[in-house]
């Protein structure tokens, strides 16, 4: 993918995410059927993006530290600790945007 659309695609994104936060016009009657719909799309959306996001970051951080390790074994160990301690402030992305899901979606 070019770099290009990648920056149109996540424009697209973040537009679509704003434009699902809108509240209604102030002289509308409250429909409670869909009053909240958005919120849970939006919710799905951001996870689902988080997720793949630091899935793609995890198998690179992963791939990046086997070449590592296989042009020097001899600093393995070092390279298995920053690597370890790196995938963990990844996943802590991911379980961040899960804890955000669960307090805006009541």
């Amino acid at each position: 993918m070019t770099k290009k659309f990648l920056i149109l695609l996540a424009m697209f994104l973040l537009a679509s995410l704003v434009l699902c936060a809108q509240t209604p016009p102030a002289g509308t009657p409250n429909n409670p059927t869909s009053e909240g719909h958005w919120v849970v799309i939006s919710a799905g959306f951001a996870m689902a993006i988080a997720s793949s996001l630091c899935g793609l970051a995890q198998g690179k951080a992963i791939a990046s530290a086997v070449e590592g390790m296989a042009r020097n074994p001899g600093a393995a160990k070092a390279i298995q600790l920053a690597m370890l301690i790196g995938l963990a402030f990844i996943e802590s992305l991911a379980l961040y945007t899960l804890l955000i899901v669960f307090v805006k979606v009541k």
